[in-house]
């Protein structure tokens, strides 16, 4: 039977295969919808992320985890996948009371790291050595992937569990050894996975390692001790920056996904119909609250269907049932923290000051006292220039912007610091086609089409590298070309 918490607990962190008192107290893990402490959660010093470090390290020089036959590690990526499918309801429980996952989130956040857990089981099979092309050379060269070593997975709080699983099992299935930091935002995301891997699987001591620091210089630690091969991080273009600053210092190999301010297009052709709307809302702003950087945030619409849409998805918008996710009813959640929804509040503010008009919502919801709560907000009138249609607020907050033609409405979705998404619609498939090329983004789906493990990353400061599928596997391995006479 499913205990409604069985993942809530007094956790240590987990170095070299044990559970370990932390050196450095505890902090509060806060429910975001009630805002009542869940757990006091392990803090670690910069001497204890050392040591989980040097677990790591020497695991992986050990060859205990990279001397495994491919099917071995396999097996224990299997291993993980079925565990995480079999306590989806604790995972689910876990979701609602520490990020406030709702029921119509669930696949994302729950059911879908279970599916990448097990294809990283696939894909550590893949052979990792092929024949090249002869060129300029009598003999064969073979061109071999390798793992990098020890990776350092640094994850953000709004799909922590998604996030933790992908990077985590995209690493394993390499052949590399495993640091894993949460956010101290969602510390048990990342100790529930330890205690899967502890209790269900073969995966060797040392091999993951998890810990929740608090502080920046325990933290910083993952990305500059020499230890390190590669730093894997998500989270802000800001962060990012000073991640890949950090990993320089030894010419670490880095993965950056830092956010987006992602345009969906209509097109003038759409036949725009009301299920389309329901849509476009919830991979706008309401899914998860508006906390994920792959959203559409920005809407690009053409003058004769501006108002018409603005009008329906206002409507839908203030039909959305805001609450405490665990009242199944619920179709949007809180923001993670009272500082995070103080940030939100401020870009909405912001925009009306510089002539922005908000449609719908633009404040938190007069029946929830507890919480940190905002209505699903829509604005329009904003300049393509403006604050609010240039930065990532990371809340409930869709922008609407007019364009003229097929041309400025590139033009406006290109002129961001980002390129991390987008999508099209369109009735003429070749032409949305046409103008999904000349967009400068990592991932573009046109009428809702995208490969589930299509490579996922992005242009400009939403990163660098990607995840997902092969390309994602080779980002966590070394390419190295060997000679052989004929």
């Amino acid at each position: 039977m499913t205990e409604a918490y069985a993942f809530v607990d007094t956790y240590g962190h987990y170095i070299d295969g044990r559970w370990v008192s932390p050196d450095s107290g505890r902090y509060d893990d806060v429910d975001p919808a009630t805002e009542d402490v869940i757990v006091a959660a392990p803090d670690a010093s910069p001497d204890q992320v050392a040591s989980a470090i040097e677990a790591a390290r020497r695991a992986f020089d050990s060859g205990v985890w990279s001397g495994l036959a491919p099917e071995e590690r396999s097996r224990c990526l299997g291993q993980l996948g079925a565990a995480l499918l079999e306590r989806a309801d604790d995972f689910y429980a876990l979701a609602q009371l520490e990020w406030g996952c709702s029921a119509n989130e669930r696949m994302f956040h729950v059911e879908g790291p279970a599916v990448m857990a097990s294809h990283a089981s696939e894909l550590a099979t893949k052979p990792v050595e092929q024949k090249m092309d002869a060129w300029g050379a009598d003999g064969t060269t073979l061109l071999r992937y390798e793992p990098l070593g020890v990776v350092s997975v640094l994850t953000p709080w709004n799909f922590p569990h998604t996030l933790n699983t992908m990077k985590l099992g995209s690493a394993l299935a390499a052949g590399n050894t495993v640091v894993l930091k949460p956010s101290p935002l969602t510390p048990l995301a990342g100790l529930a996975l330890a205690r899967i891997i502890d209790e269900h699987t073969d995966i060797p001591p040392g091999v993951v390692n998890v810990v929740t620091p608090s502080g920046v210089e325990a933290s910083k630690l993952l990305t500059t001790d020499p230890r390190i091969d590669m730093v894997s991080f998500t989270g802000s273009s800001t962060v990012g920056r000073e991640v890949m600053a950090g990993a320089a210092t030894g010419m670490k190999r880095i993965l950056l996904e830092c956010g987006g301010k992602s345009a969906c297009i209509f097109l003038d052709d759409l036949d725009v119909t009301a299920e389309l709307l329901k849509r476009v809302l919830f991979e706008s702003l309401t899914m998860h609250a508006g906390q994920a950087c792959i959203l559409n945030s920005r809407l690009l619409l053409p003058a004769a269907m501006h108002d018409h849409v603005v009008d329906e998805l206002a409507e839908l918008a203030r039909s959305v049932v805001v609450g405490n996710t665990t009242d199944p009813a619920v179709e949007m959640g809180p923001l993670i923290s009272r500082a995070h929804l103080e940030r939100v509040e401020g870009f909405v503010a912001q925009a009306v000051r510089d002539g922005a008009t908000v449609v719908a919502g633009g404040a938190r919801p007069e029946h929830l006292e507890r919480g940190f709560f905002y209505q699903p907000t829509i604005i329009v009138d904003a300049a393509p220039s403006a604050r609010i249609a240039q930065e990532e607020v990371f809340g409930p907050v869709l922008t609407v912007l007019r364009y003229r033609d097929d041309d400025e409405a590139v033009s406006i979705a290109n002129d961001s610091q980002y390129g991390l998404g987008g999508a099209i619609w369109g009735g003429d498939v070749d032409r949305a086609v046409a103008v999904a090329r000349r967009i400068r983004t990592g991932q573009i789906s046109i009428n809702g089409t995208i490969a589930g493990d299509a490579p996922f990353g992005g242009f400009k400061q939403s990163g660098i590298g990607r995840e997902g599928g092969m390309l994602g596997l080779r980002t966590y391995m070394e390419p190295k070309a060997i000679g052989v006479p004929a």
